[in-house]
Formats: C-alpha cells, structure tokens, sequence
C-alpha cells in the first residue's frame, strides 16, 4: 500500500509539474509575439545626422559634423576623415528593413541584447537613436537588434558587417592615379633620370617602343611592359597602413622621408570618377629604416620598415617589402629591354650568320602577309632559330670590352626603307656566360648555354 501511495504522489507532482510548464507556455507566448514584419523601423537619411558613435570589442569611435558639415573625428579635428566611407555607414540606415518583429519582450539575454555585442548612437537636430545589436540567428541567417521601444527585430541587413570597422579603415587616404599613360616620369634619389613618351621614335627597332631616356647623350628605348608595370605597382600601393596623420619634423626624420632614399614624380593621362581621361600627376616619396637585426633560420638578417609619403601629404604609409622592391626597383638597366636582340624577329627579312669562320644566308619572302623563309632555295621551319634568338636576355648589363673567341655573329636585316641591319656579336667569357655585343657595343651577359642552344638552332639549317 505505502508503495503504491508514493507512485500516486509522483505521479500527481508529475502533472502538477505538467499544468505549470504549460501555463507558462501559454503566458511566454502571450508576453512574447512573434511575427513576420516588412516594417521599416528607421528612416534617416545621411544628411540629417549630426552625430555618429559606436562600440565594438575594443573599438570606441565617435564623430560629429563640424561647422562646414564635414565629418570631424570627436578626438582629434585633425584626423582627416573620409567622408564617404562615414556617410556608407549610414546609408543602411535611409530605410531599415525588419523580418521578424517579437513584441513585448521581458528577457534581452536570450537574444544577446542584455549585454549588446555592438551599440550604435545615431543624433539627429532633434532625436537620438541608439541601436543594440545581439546575437546572430543562424537558422534565420539574422541578427537580432533593438532601439528601445520594447521590441527585438531581426534585421534584414546587419549592420555589424559595416560597423566591423576601425579608425584605420575611415582615413581619407590619398589617392594615387591609375595612369593608363605616363608622358613623364622622373626619379630623384638613389635614382636620377627622367623617362618621356614618345611615339613614332626613330631611336627604336620597334614599334611597340614609346618610353626612352636619354643615355650618353642619345635616346634609349625602355621596355613598355617593364614601364606599364612598375606604373601599376605605383597606382596600386595599398595606402590604408598609416602610422601617423599629421607628420612633424621629428617624424619625417623618424621614417627616413626628410631626405626620402627615391621620389618618384608621375605627370600622365589617367581616368576621373566620370571615365573621362585627364592629366595626372603625383608625387611619390619613398624610403626605409632598418630595424634591429633578427634571427631568421638560424641566419641574423638585417630587415627594413618601409614607408611612403604623397607628395606633401601629413601621412605617412607603412608599407611591405615587396611592394617596396618594386617602386625601388627603377634602374635604367632594371626598366630597359632584357632582350640582346633589338628588334622584333617577324621585322627580319633576312639573316647572316657566321659560325666557325663559314657564313651562311637566310633569305626570305613574303607570302600571304608571312615571311617564309629559305637556305640555298629551300624553304625552311625557321621555330628552332626564332626561338634561339627570341631566348637571347641578359643574365646582367655590363659594358666590358670583350677579349674571348667570338662564339657566333648575325647580321639581321629589317625589311624597312633604309634596309637596316643590326649587328649582334656572342664571346666567349668564361664557361658559363658570353659576352653579348650589339652593333660593336658591348650590352649584357648572357648565359653560355643559350649561345650553344643558338649555334644548334643554325647547325640545324646549314648542316
């Protein structure tokens, strides 16, 4: 009897326990109302606010606008804000979409709003609005939000993806023009020469060739990939690493841009915000400060900082080694042609080549816009020889007389009105290298096994 008593006890405290957790149920679900909403629950438009804040993590920013209506930094006035990127945080803002509407809410810790993961504070001339963000609703791919009016919604847009932002991210950084032609561009430094654009040159092989400097006192062409290039490595610096706003004279010293290593003076065509093509220019001052010594696999190796100033812009950009290299990397010899040959090989109406003492000829004639080309009357596969020749690059420039054994010697013609001929000579050095020599003017280096890959390519034709 006492056993079956006790399980009529248990049994009445279970549907005790049964009736509370379904009044509560029923009472949860009367306090708590949820439902689908297309509510718009803001409409601000970014010229009526006056006042921005916001927190997040370790982040705490605050700006306001100043007397011109420009966006100021609440902590320093100097602190150049980029006044676009202030007004795309706001712009969500214009008309803010809800999905899910729960009313009447009592408990914010379940939607992570009673300790917010971000608060904003938007102040209009009239109102302050302040918005708690939560947690993020995966089944529902939402972040729950509040502004104080009893209410958590799920936001159709979630502000934290824009406001995930530090002080670093709302520089008004300069800007660097992304020029699709340079008319000049000037190095001073370590440095010092000037580069023109020219088209229609006579001083070229090449038609292609539009950049020269001016070298012993004629105009030498420059690689227009190697040119194109390095202006894309100017135009697309990531300026967003600053380490000071406003440089003193102590700090200029500091990154080494009192006297910077290489300026860099760009003057060219580049497009405006419209697409429309304009004259550009800028100033690009550069340089490097050594740090300490550091052990690098088991090596000390001396590192640099990098840094960058525009023109006589107050910040100054850290910037990576590599993009460093790159700007640096602005010698004659490092922007000129690599390839020995000075002229493009489709140009050659016909070759002489002298090989152990012998010289032999290959002629050509143009056939359906082609060259076919031909030794003693036979039409030949010309592949192996181009591509010899066309292989032909400069391992180092040098001008070092020559005094080994000539390897091998072509005359090229170019079927142009003056009939040109260009003179391209390979020495011996030593067992690794020749010396390449271009119109009785030595150039280059050039590895020994392209010269022998070179005289294969004719042994193959006249033997």
């Amino acid at each position: 009897m006492k056993r079956a008593k006790r399980i009529y006890i248990l049994l009445g405290i279970l549907a005790a326990a049964c009736l509370i957790t379904f009044a509560v149920t029923r009472m949860e679900e009367k306090k708590e109302q949820i439902k689908n909403s297309e509510e718009v629950i803001l409409e601000l438009s970014e010229d009526s606010v006056q006042k921005l804040s916001w927190n997040y993590e370790e982040t705490e920013l605050a700006f306001h606008r100043d007397d011109d209506g420009l966006w100021s930094y609440d902590d320093d006035k100097e602190f150049p804000v980029d006044e676009d990127k202030i007004n795309g945080l706001l712009e969500q803002f214009a008309s803010f979409s809800v999905s899910f509407v729960i009313e009447d809410v009592e408990d914010y810790g379940q939607y992570g709003l009673d300790e917010p993961l971000c608060t904003i504070q938007l102040e209009t001339s009239g109102e302050t609005y302040e918005i708690s963000l939560g947690n993020y609703s995966n089944m529902d791919s939402q972040r729950y939000l509040s502004i104080g009016d009893g209410n958590v919604y799920l936001a159709q847009t979630d502000p934290l993806e824009t406001f995930e932002v530090g002080l670093n991210d709302l520089i008004a950084q300069d800007e660097i023009p992304v020029f699709s032609q340079a008319e000049t561009i000037t190095f001073e430094g370590t440095e010092n020469y000037s580069i023109q654009y020219k088209e229609n040159s006579g001083d070229t092989y090449r038609s292609e060739d539009v950049y020269f400097t001016e070298k012993d006192g004629d105009n030498q062409p420059l690689d227009t990939d190697k040119i194109e290039s390095y202006l894309e490595s100017l135009s697309s610096l990531n300026l967003t690493d600053y380490v000071t706003y406003k440089a003193s004279e102590e700090e200029l010293k500091t990154y080494g841009l009192d006297a910077p290593e290489l300026t860099v003076t760009v003057k060219g065509t580049a497009e405006d915000a419209d697409g429309e093509e304009v004259t550009e220019s800028v100033v690009l001052n550069i340089s490097s400060v050594s740090d300490e010594e550091k052990e690098t696999s088991g090596d000390d190796e001396e590192e640099i900082t990098a840094y960058v100033r525009v023109g006589d812009s107050g910040i100054i950009y850290r910037i990576s080694e590599s993009d460093y290299d790159a700007l640096t990397k602005a010698s004659y010899n490092d922007l000129r042609h690599s390839e020995v040959i000075p002229a493009e090989f489709e140009d050659i109406s016909k070759i002489e080549v002298t090989l152990e003492g012998k010289t032999y000829t290959i002629t050509s004639e143009e056939k359906k816009g082609e060259y076919i080309y031909s030794y003693k009357n036979k039409e030949l596969d010309i592949s192996q020889l181009q591509s010899a020749a066309e292989a032909l690059k400069a391992y180092s420039f040098t001008d070092q007389e020559p005094d080994g054994e000539e390897e091998i010697s072509m005359t090229l013609y170019l079927d142009d009105e003056n009939e040109t001929k260009i003179q391209v000579k390979l020495y011996r050095y030593d067992g690794t290298y020749c010396l390449a020599e271009v119109d009785k003017k030595t150039v280059a280096l050039v590895k020994r096994s392209l010269a022998v890959d070179l005289i294969e390519a004719v042994n193959s034709i006249v033997l």
